[in-house]
């Protein structure tokens, strides 16, 4: 032990916070009777200093001369009473919920665990300290230069969901040390590929410190996902090639900083409706034991049981001032502090449960609205959760946009032929108006995606009927059943030519349909090079080379990347497919073609009867470039190209005859999915108005008007 001198301190800021000369902590407690900061040596040997100054329930202390790299916990004395939700345990050393690092991993002992085994309704007596994780006091300190948030538009955004970790893991040109890390995903070789590919914003899959779970441990596995969340101002420490004491944080903004350099903006995929401590038997690391009533939602007439809207054991109570105010403050932190751009928010239904039923205008989303920080960065829900109720696509505030699972479907079964599609098809492309259009919502409210980290890859979407979930252990039990995918005629790996060639065009068509739809484009990592799964569609416990970006196969499919790079390279010339309003269809005011018109294969309009038609698997959409009810961002009129868009998914070829001359008198090609190479490479004129177009079996052509 040492002699540590003490000031009084500050309530505000919560945590630990260097000033240059000391650290002032500060930590929340309802529930507490003593509260010990615990500082630790090198040896892990305590320093314990009780914070006795308290004001609102926040206990708090100045220590001068502690600073970055010194690392601590708490130990909170306080009722363990679980029929009455409390559960404090001085034998556990408790992480800071305001730790900007933290040092080590929970590694599942039963030291964690804040009852005794073999009996839950009595505390553990056993010090957890040897085996917890430890809050690191961070450097607040980082020559950011002119850097800020790059604040892109919605409409021109391309978004690209990632993985730290797997998307550097493999890569050749990286040093053995930065594989998998923070400073691996600013290196040069990464950012060109992104920059080439031409994505705007990386939307990073959690990189909050995360906990492993011990049953996934127990069977060699782990947490590959990071959906598990213990720390929320702390770059998670397994992403560091920087190592503990706080490293992580310098790391990670100079990550930040780098791909802002290059334009691209960093948005974080974040855990707020529920924390690693897991139900009632599981660990006790931090808030459990700090307050446990005040921090989770609990059972009204049972307290020691916890109310799970996340399918993970517990949920963070969201009608508590502190609860919603550890969020704004973390959330305004990485925005501040850490620079990102915006957030997608996990299972965000369960953030607008004050109660029990789903409140679009709950607390949160009130504080979030009124925040000068916050309400001016994107952010992105994931627009459901598991409760009653949970699914709510289309109906989060006008700030919001929202994870499109209904683009996602939809694109889906037309491609794999279901019947009855496209009338919703149509919707989609054009930016899900049902859902969106009101209130002054845009297009730009809805986030479309084919295939994200949940689910098939692209490349397995098209090879796969069924889920391969085998290598998680769970008797291919998890994971979702029904996938609306299509294996071509083959399940999983095939030589068979025909079968392959068709698979590479379903690929190609579901790449165009989103790169050319109205709203958010989101692609996932190593989809624009066919990175593979092997039919596993819930790999969150394969930290692996199944997971994990194979950087090979992009000289394999140069074909697909290539392809890639010029759809999205397509989409940003031409404003008529990312437009910031809703089309709005019908004739224009001189009788001529409106901004959109729908055209069956032989040319002619759409009518409502061929809407209705089950079996119709084919149609086309005139864009008209010079109909565009918008202004620029200088308020001139936009008057983009005109296009026709023709979608064939079915299983033998279609004849489309180009539309009267009212429409354009001579088209070329941009894009034709039948040919791995033609993308945004315009052939010399050669199809004319009235003139019959034969579309391959599954296949999608743009065509372009020459003026």
């Amino acid at each position: 032990m040492r002699d540590v001198q003490k000031w009084t301190g500050h309530p505000f800021p919560l945590g630990a916070t260097f000033d240059g000369s000391g650290t002032n902590f500060a930590v929340f407690s309802e529930v507490a009777e003593k509260v010990e900061l615990c500082l630790l040596g090198e040896d892990r040997r305590e320093t314990r200093v009780q914070l006795t100054e308290i004001d609102g329930f926040i206990r708090h202390a100045y220590l001068p001369g502690i600073g970055p790299g010194q690392r601590y916990g708490f130990r909170v004395h306080g009722p363990y009473d679980p029929a009455r939700g409390h559960r404090c345990n001085p034998a556990k050393l408790l992480l800071d919920p305001y730790a900007k690092a933290v040092e080590g991993q929970a590694d599942g002992h039963p030291s964690l665990l804040g009852y005794d085994p073999a009996d839950p309704d009595r505390p553990s007596t056993e010090d957890s300290a040897p085996h917890a994780m430890l809050s690191v006091v961070a450097d607040p300190y980082f020559d950011w230069g002119d850097d800020r948030p790059l604040k892109r538009p919605y409409h021109e955004s391309v978004m690209y969901e990632a993985h730290v970790r797997g998307l550097t893991r493999r890569h050749p040109a990286l040093p053995p040390e930065l594989r998998g890390t923070y400073a691996g995903l600013a290196h040069p070789a990464v950012v060109e590929h992104l920059t080439r590919l031409g994505v705007t914003a990386v939307e990073l899959m959690p990189v909050h410190q995360f906990v492993q779970d011990g049953h996934l441990l127990d069977r060699g596995l782990s947490n590959y996902w990071g959906y598990n969340t213990i720390g929320f101002f702390a770059p998670h420490n397994g992403y560091s090639a920087a190592g503990g004491r706080g490293g992580q944080v310098a790391e990670f903004k100079s990550m930040v900083k780098a791909l802002h350099e290059a334009g691209i903006e960093v948005i974080l995929d974040v855990v707020y409706n529920h924390t690693a401590e897991g139900n009632h038997m599981g660990p006790t690391l931090s808030f459990r034991g700090i307050d446990n009533a005040s921090y989770y939602r609990l059972v009204d007439n049972d307290p020691a049981s916890y109310f799970d809207t996340t399918g993970t054991g517990n949920s963070l109570l969201m009608r508590h001032p502190h609860v919603l105010q550890l969020i704004m403050d973390s959330l305004r932190y990485w925005v501040t502090e850490m620079h990102v751009d915006g957030f997608r928010f996990d299972l965000a239904a369960t953030l607008a449960r004050q109660f029990h039923e789903v409140d679009r205008l709950s607390a949160f989303f009130d504080l979030v609205q009124q925040d000068p920080v916050v309400s001016r960065v994107k952010l992105i829900a994931e627009p459901w959760d598991v409760g009653d109720g949970g699914y709510q696509v289309g109906n989060f505030p006008p700030l919001w946009s929202e994870w499109n699972g209904r683009y996602r479907d939809t694109v889906r079964d037309f491609w794999r032929s279901r019947d009855g599609v496209l009338p919703e098809l149509a919707t989609r492309l054009t930016g899900s108006s049902d859902l969106y259009a009101f209130e002054h919502r845009r297009p730009r409210a809805g986030v479309n995606f084919v295939t994200a980290h949940d689910g098939f890859t692209l490349r397995d979407l098209v090879s796969y009927n069924d889920k391969h979930n085998e290598a998680n252990g769970e008797g291919n039990r998890d994971g979702e059943s029904d996938n609306r995918s299509w294996n071509c005629g083959v399940e999983g790996p095939t030589d068979d030519r025909a079968v392959l060639a068709l698979r590479a065009r379903q690929q190609r068509n579901l790449l165009t349909t989103l790169l050319v739809s109205q709203g958010v484009p989101m692609l996932s990592h190593g989809d624009e090079f066919g990175r593979t799964q092997r039919g596993n569609n819930n790999a969150y416990c394969q930290d692996s080379e199944l997971s994990w970006v194979d950087w090979e196969l992009a000289e394999e499919q140069r074909d697909l990347l290539d392809f890639t790079r010029q759809l999205i390279a397509l989409r940003r010339a031409h404003p008529i497919f990312r437009r910031r309003r809703f089309f709005r269809g019908g004739r224009s005011a001189d009788g001529g073609p409106g901004d959109l018109t729908w055209l069956r294969p032989d040319g002619r309009e759409m009518s409502q009867s061929d809407w209705s038609r089950a079996d119709a698997h084919a149609l086309a959409v005139h864009l008209n470039g010079e109909a565009i009810s918008e202004p620029d961002a200088h308020g001139e009129a936009i008057v983009d190209d005109s296009f026709l868009l023709l979608l064939n998914a079915h299983w033998e070829h279609v004849v489309f005859r180009l539309p009267p001359v009212e429409y354009g008198a001579s088209w070329s090609v941009l894009v034709d999915t039948a040919e791995p190479r033609r993308a945004a490479e315009p052939e010399p004129p050669g199809h004319t108005s009235g003139e019959a177009v034969k579309l391959e079996a599954r296949s999608a052509l743009l065509l372009i008007r020459v003026r």
